[in-house]
This record gives C-alpha cells, sequence and structure tokens, in this order.
C-alpha cells in the first residue's frame, strides 16, 4: 500500500508572520507560542514550530519539544501532528493548550507512548485589561522584579511551587540548569518577588510575553502566610506593574479544583475565555 508523505513542516523565518497573526487570534490561549516562536526569531531555528499549510495559507502550528502546544489545530492537522509524533515519547514532559485541541491530540497518541503521569482536564484560561487598580483593589508596595543576585533567594520557593504543582521536583541531582532557567527569569525582568527577613514569601513568574499578552505562572505564597488574602494585593501588584510596562493584557490559567486561586483571581477582575486541559507525562 502506498503510504502519502505528511505534509507537517517545520516553520521558517519567511513563516514568522503569519505564524504570529495566527497566535493574535487568540493571545491569552495562544501566548505561550507566540513568545517561543520570538525567542527563535534572531537564530531563525524553527525546528521545534510545525506547521500544516492549507492551500499554501499556514493553517495551524504545533509547538513541538519538550512542551506539545497545538495552535488553531483541527482534527485532519491534529491526525497529522499525531502522526508525526508517534515515537517522540522520550523527548516530551507534557501536552498543554485549547482543551478540545489537546484532549484529540492526546487520544491519538496515547495509544503510542502509553498511560499519562496525570492529566488536569479542565483548566480555566483567565485574562483581563483592567489595572486592579480601577477596581479599587490595594496593591502591596512590597512587590517588585527580583534581582540578578537573589536567585538563590528565589530558588526555594520556585522548587516548593513546581513540587506541589507538578507532583515531583523540578530537578535530581545538581540544580544548576534549573538555577540557570531561574536566572533567565530574573535577567528579563520577569519575576516578581516579596522579600521578608531574607526569604522570598511570594512569587510569580512571566512565562510568557508577546502579542500584547503577558501569561503568568508559579503564583506561590510562603504556606504560613496562606488564608488571609494576602495573595489579592500581591498578585494585583504585578499585574499593575507588568500592565503598565510590558502587555496591556495578562492572563493564566488554573486548575479547576484549586478553589482558593479562583476567588482570588476573581477578585482580581480576571474572567474566563477558555478551558485548558494539560497532559503531564
Amino acid at each position: 500500500m502506498l503510504r502519502t508523505r505528511n505534509p507537517v513542516r517545520s516553520l521558517t523565518r519567511a513563516d514568522l508572520d503569519d505564524a504570529l497573526e495566527l497566535c493574535s487570534r487568540n493571545p491569552a490561549a495562544h501566548v505561550f507560542v507566540a513568545a517561543r516562536l520570538l525567542e527563535c526569531a534572531p537564530t531563525g531555528s524553527f525546528d521545534a514550530a510545525l506547521a500544516v499549510r492549507d492551500d499554501g495559507r499556514l493553517g495551524s502550528i504545533c509547538w513541538a519539544s519538550a512542551n506539545i502546544v497545538p495552535v488553531e489545530s483541527d482534527a485532519t492537522s491534529r491526525a497529522m501532528y499525531a502522526e508525526r509524533m508517534r515515537r517522540w515519547r522520550g523527548r516530551v514532559a507534557s501536552l498543554l493548550g485549547p482543551r478540545e485541541e489537546v484532549v484529540e491530540l492526546w487520544h491519538a497518541l496515547e495509544p503510542h507512548w502509553g498511560p499519562p503521569r496525570a492529566v488536569r482536564s479542565h483548566q480555566p484560561l483567565l485574562s483581563t485589561s483592567t489595572p486592579p487598580s480601577a477596581l479599587g483593589v490595594e496593591l502591596d508596595p512590597r512587590v517588585r522584579p527580583a534581582r540578578a543576585e537573589e536567585v538563590d533567594l528565589v530558588l526555594p520557593a520556585a522548587v516548593h511551587m513546581f513540587t506541589a504543582e507538578i507532583g515531583y521536583p523540578p530537578y535530581t541531582g545538581s540544580p544548576r540548569s534549573y538555577r540557570g532557567s531561574l536566572a533567565s527569569l530574573i535577567a528579563r525582568g520577569h519575576t516578581y518577588v516579596v522579600v521578608e527577613d531574607g526569604e522570598v514569601v511570594f512569587k510569580t513568574d512571566i512565562g510568557s510575553l508577546a502579542i500584547g499578552c503577558a501569561q503568568l505562572q508559579g503564583v506561590w505564597l510562603a504556606p504560613h502566610l496562606r488564608g488571609q488574602g494576602l495573595a489579592v494585593s500581591m498578585l494585583a501588584s504585578v499585574m499593575e506593574q507588568v500592565m503598565a510596562g510590558q502587555a496591556p493584557m495578562v492572563s493564566l490559567y488554573v486548575n479547576d479544583f484549586n478553589a482558593a486561586a479562583l476567588a482570588t483571581y476573581d477578585r482580581l477582575g480576571y474572567t474566563s475565555v477558555g478551558d485548558f486541559t494539560t497532559v503531564l507525562l
């Protein structure tokens, strides 16, 4: 039986504008991929950005690195991506993105990859373009960007947050690589903290920044400070600073079972703009 060649191809530098336009159709959902594309632009190496064209037009993208993230895919293109990636199990840590796209893509890959570690099937995708101060939310003046020399202060908070969220620590053995990723975020002004008595007691990061949207990740408050409503004013201060200088829209996604976080985001003016699913491998 003759096999047709899979039309999935990696993007090139010439595709960048079209790819960013595709992501801009839903900035809150697609900012992760848009940010990765912009990070690749200086070198022109877009090997991790797969695409399917429809009559010469860029129809969809799938970021395919440690994270698999589809953008504007349909049933046909998802089947093509799954066929391309079905032998990639060892190199992938997660699938994430819009619920329908991720669920269908995972259904095609699971027979080849085996059972996942966990599936976060319903994660509300939230966004806002309204500064919290306009809603009367008090800002915590202690919140500021982390400094380059504070990487080792941020490290324990980041490890605690990651382990609690994912279920296993972010590294085994040497922390060098993980510490390097934290240092990179701090160097770009993408990590915000509150430091008390020489310890980080609050932190969050801009995980992705592109197309007029900043997506927050890793929101963490020291356990002994939880339950006092402090996260509202701290996160409000982060949002205010981000909206004033980096992006007019702030987005994030959250597990539907995290009632405390959902209540915090509601007070900060976030509204639901979709549903995400994350498959952890």
